[in-house]
């Protein structure tokens, strides 16, 4: 049996159309470490937020305290509150002061190696974060193992045929923005 090939995504590959980079994170694995234990999850869920035209973006405004990580390099962790109760995960994509970034949405259970009630799949950015330990600590930091939250390429490639595009959800007041479809799902 091949071993599989495990490669920590680096910060070039951030550094892109963050069209291209949204799709392309499908199939890729979000990992956390935690002291000794280390999850990852296949990415199967992802929204793009492009520019400072784009009136779903927490840059459309300008930049403020909260989405200044946004503007910062590619590659970087955008973590922030909503609702008063939910924390929300994004990576930082494109160009050093061009705000762009991706909502990681769900995720897909390993096949096997882990007991029953670990393999489930996640769906929605706020149950996502909850199971893996995310908060406020990881904005503005570099997605790399040294932090304990990065993305792994393990070879898995989604065919387009698997790929489903549709509108984002939850950004009913963005007028015509609401309608791009800039959400890439399995």
């Amino acid at each position: 049996m091949a071993k599989q090939k495990i490669a920590t995504i680096s910060q070039s590959f951030f550094n892109r159309s963050t069209l291209r980079v949204t799709q392309e994170l499908l199939g890729k694995y979000l990992v956390r470490r935690t002291g000794r234990r280390t999850v990852a999850r296949m990415i199967t869920d992802v929204e793009a937020y492009v520019g400072f035209r784009d009136r779903a973006s927490h840059a459309s405004r300008g930049m403020t305290p909260r989405n200044r990580v946004m503007f910062g390099p590619a590659g970087h962790w955008y973590v922030y509150f909503t609702y008063g109760m939910h924390w929300m995960l994004n990576i930082v994509t494109g160009r050093k002061g061009y705000p762009a970034a991706v909502l990681i949405r769900g995720v897909a259970a390993p096949n096997g190696g882990e007991p029953r009630q670990r393999r489930e799949g996640i769906s929605g950015p706020a149950r996502l974060t909850k199971f893996f330990k995310i908060d406020k600590r990881f904005n503005g930091r570099a997605a790399t193992r040294a932090t304990g939250l990065w993305i792994e390429d393990r070879g898995v490639r989604i065919p387009n045929s698997r790929i489903r595009r549709s509108k984002r959800i939850g950004v009913d007041y963005a007028g015509p923005w609401r309608e791009k479809p800039w959400r890439f799902h399995v």
